[in-house]
């Protein structure tokens, strides 16, 4: 496919000349638009209207010549369509091409940017109505963890706690998903995650991002928070054996504690249909209101509201190298991670005027 050439709809060439002498021949009579004829009758001026033209030296807006073919009002946004046009056909090549990167896990970061974040930010924005709050505590640059609780039956908060990063940190960092071995087994979700940069939920990944300077997201309840049910909504999990809290202190990585309100009545799950997940081959098979009773109208996620807070980060960096190994530091770090969290979720919950607004 050959580049598309774009021209300028703003080219000097293309612009009319005419000035004040003829707006004023123009607002003569007939017979006095030959040039050089003389005025027989005197002929009082009349002041134009005010319309849309270019500002003189003085300030005031002179009106732009009729007939004139120079810029129209509605050129500057032509131009951004005809460069938003240039820019989808450019991208288009380059993947029909294969002319593009990923890293050693697959991330696609031009596909993200363009592509999948697009497709997010209409269901973060005017679907959830994401609220973010403490994304200063992200650091600017430099490997950096971030731990959540995680909640809502599918494992919708952790995308939307990416677009919360990629959309409004003022470094416009990438957060870099820890998953579990699930998402990547199942088909066309294995492909998406990897390209929106999820990885195995393992010490070595996670350990690797991190020494790249990434930043890690790990939400540590793991099934056990995002299948539990509805009426332990809020309650955190077993944090496992503080595994994200060795690999912090490895590589001397902050840990951010990032709480998440609204996730949890989404899906509200009411009941777990074991003997169907066993044979599935799923950790289990949700039962809401609505799922599976309406079909796929059932799977709709409730429209709640959303709050995403990032609190202060718990530096890890001044610890000796063999802390890693010491299992009462991980247990008290892990211990107050997921007290920092929960204490948080807590206080917003109290602050939430309604769960839809």
């Amino acid at each position: 496919m050959a580049d598309a050439k774009v021209i300028p709809f703003d080219d000097d060439r293309s612009r009319g000349s005419g000035g004040s002498g003829g707006n004023a021949a123009r607002r003569r009579g007939a017979g006095s638009r030959r040039k050089g004829s003389a005025e027989s009758v005197p002929v009082r001026e009349v002041q134009p209207l005010p319309v849309r033209g270019a500002a003189g030296d003085d300030g005031a807006t002179t009106p732009e010549p009729q007939g004139s073919p120079g810029a129209r009002p509605d050129d500057a946004a032509d131009g951004g369509l005809e460069r938003r046009i240039a820019g989808g056909l450019a991208f288009l090549r380059r993947r029909l091409t294969g002319d593009y990167e990923v890293d050693d896990f697959g991330y696609d970061a031009e596909l993200t940017d363009q592509v999948l974040m697009s497709m997010l930010r209409p269901v973060y924005e005017k679907y959830f109505r994401v609220e973010v709050k403490g994304v200063e505590n992200i650091p600017a640059e430099g490997g950096a963890l971030i731990v959540a609780n995680h909640s809502g039956t599918l494992p919708l908060d952790g995308l939307m706690m990416q677009v919360a990063v990629h959309d409004h940190h003022p470094a416009d960092r990438h957060l870099r998903l820890l998953a579990a071995d699930l998402v990547f087994v199942l088909p066309v979700v294995n492909e998406l995650a990897r390209k929106l940069g999820h990885t195995l939920a393992c010490a070595e990944d996670a350990e690797r991002l991190l020494a790249q300077g990434e930043l890690v997201g790990v939400m540590p309840e793991g099934f056990k928070g995002i299948g539990k049910p509805f009426s332990e909504r809020y309650k955190l999990q077993r944090f496992g054996r503080g595994g994200f809290v060795s690999t912090a202190l490895r590589q001397g990585a902050p840990i951010i504690p990032c709480s998440i309100v609204g996730a949890e009545e989404i899906y509200p799950m009411i009941g777990n249909a074991k003997t169907l997940a066993r044979l599935l081959g799923f950790p289990y098979f949700p039962l809401t209101p609505t799922f599976p009773w309406l079909g796929p109208l059932g799977a709709v996620p409730l429209p709640t509201k959303w709050t995403i807070q990032f609190g202060e980060p718990i530096p890890t960096d001044g610890y000796p190298p063999e802390a890693a190994e010491d299992p009462m530091l991980m247990f008290n770090l892990t211990d107050q991670v997921r007290e920092q969290i929960q204490h948080t979720l807590y206080k917003l919950l109290v602050q939430r005027r309604s769960v839809f607004f």
